[in-house]
């Protein structure tokens, strides 16, 4: 483990209270966070982060099977992406984005080699709620209409449209910053919304559903349809056989665009580079972010269709951003693509997911009573928990705070006193591990899991009693 160093490049050793009472207090007086009662919140002081782990001030290792937002997917302080970004801030730490740079171009070429069939070029983005809000503004401009159908049970950003796009509790009191969005209910065959028996029947009711939806609000007013390709936060949500091809259909049907939100599930998260390259479908706009670069510099952005692209070709396109495809992000992004290729990225998440984690998860679902179901691919994976499987009653209500959510609160204090801090939302305990972790501590990982089910296990029983 060895000691850490602070913000003055020195040599300290673990156990350093006063640099931890620093830390604590600065963060307390002075910094903002987001998504909190600023007063009732305590944040762990973090010293380090090497690989998949990370300590604190006092010494306690964490295994991280969050990758922090499922955006480190090359772990932390990856020897490769710490020199990129220290060779390309010797030569030229930042440019504004109307010139030329080598390294945004050479990234923007690679992700448009490595998305879809009819790609052209990339929009650089400072993360993922703007990338979708920009894919949402060139939709509007390239159709000329302004209404955007967005899922129940999705998030895809904080800023205006973004939020108003988001299908989640998030959403709330934020009121409506978009008039123009407009929601609907997406497959999820565990809690179907179409009372479907088969996965094959949640497509047909689901495509149906948005057929309808289509109809009702009149399809020359839609502009675009977005979706994560698989939902991230809201429960690693897999299309069911024929969704996302259907959902092309319809948009090819009424010239409506379809957007795949990949901020999440993209840049091999799910075995691929991007998650719907597993399913029969190409977008027209492709929104990224977190992966890209596994958030060692804040970077997003839009991969752009041929004819959106031609759409701006005579005219300006009416947005831009001071850090658009910003260096030392950039480079952090193609030193990206090179690692992939040299450590077998996609490779190993397909077989660790095939081989170690499915056919671990499903042992455990087995084994405890109070996990109704897990899905997932790649190491992108879900642990859904219940208080009885027959009814599949969640074991904590839905947007659950305080009391109600305590049952859960102790299997996620159960993880993380075991030294495994874990990707937890709603009901679910969320695996989502760095890319480059390795079969042993993957395994020892899901050990911790299987240990702290034991927790959910009696807390169900207790709220069954």
């Amino acid at each position: 483990m060895g000691d850490y160093t602070d913000l003055h490049g020195a040599e300290q050793s673990f156990g350093d209270t006063e640099a931890q009472r620093a830390v604590r207090e600065n963060d307390r007086q002075y910094v903002f966070h987001s998504w909190s009662a600023q007063g009732q919140i305590d944040p762990l002081p973090i010293a380090k982060g090497e690989g998949v782990r990370f300590w604190d001030y006092d010494g306690t290792e964490y295994l991280d099977f969050s990758s922090q937002l499922v955006n480190l997917n090359l772990g932390h302080q990856h020897p490769g992406l710490v020199r990129a970004i220290q060779e390309q801030a010797g030569r030229l730490a930042t440019i504004q984005p109307a010139m030329a740079n080598d390294v945004r171009g050479e990234l923007a070429k690679r992700i448009v080699e490595h998305s879809f069939e009819g790609a052209r070029s990339v929009f650089f983005t400072n993360g993922g709620a703007d990338a979708n809000e920009y894919a949402v503004r060139m939709a509007r401009h390239h159709t000329g209409r302004q209404k955007v159908l967005a899922r129940y049970r999705s998030y895809h950003g904080s800023t205006s449209t973004a939020i108003t796009l988001t299908g989640e509790p998030r959403r709330w009191a934020n009121g409506t910053l978009d008039a123009g969005i407009v929601h609907f209910f997406g497959p999820y065959p565990y809690r179907s919304a179409f009372y479907a028996e088969t996965p094959e029947q949640e497509t047909e009711r689901a495509l149906a559903h948005l057929r309808q939806t289509i109809e009702l609000e009149g399809p020359s007013t839609i502009a675009a349809i977005i979706l994560e390709s698989v939902t991230g936060t809201n429960g690693i949500l897999i299309p069911t056989p024929g969704y996302l091809e259907g959902v092309r259909a319809l948009c090819d049907e009424h010239g409506i665009l379809l957007i795949a939100d990949e901020v999440m599930a993209g840049f091999g998260r799910t075995g691929e580079w991007f998650a719907f390259q597993a399913f029969d479908v190409q977008p027209d706009l492709v929104t990224f972010a977190k992966g890209v670069n596994s958030g060692y510099v804040p970077l997003g952005g839009v991969v752009i269709s041929e004819a959106i692209h031609e759409t701006f070709a005579d005219k300006p396109f009416p947005g831009g951003l001071t850090y658009s495809g910003h260096p030392l992000g950039a480079a952090a992004g193609v030193a990206t693509f090179d690692i992939f290729a040299e450590e077998g990225i996609l490779e190993r998440v397909k077989d660790l997911g095939e081989r170690v984690v499915g056919p671990r998860l499903r042992e455990m679902a087995e084994k405890h009573p109070s996990v109704g179901e897990v899905r997932g691919t790649g190491l992108f994976w879900a642990i859904e928990l219940v208080i009885d499987r027959e009814t599949r009653e969640p074991l904590v209500p839905f947007n659950a705070a305080g009391a109600a959510g305590a049952p859960f609160a102790k299997v996620v204090a159960a993880c993380k006193a075991a030294g495994l801090w874990p990707f937890a939302a709603g009901n679910r305990l969320q695996v989502a591990p760095p890319l480059i972790i390795s079969e042993e501590d993957l395994r020892a990982g899901l050990d911790i899991i299987d240990a702290a089910l034991d927790v959910a296990d009696a807390e169900a029983a207790a709220l069954r009693a």
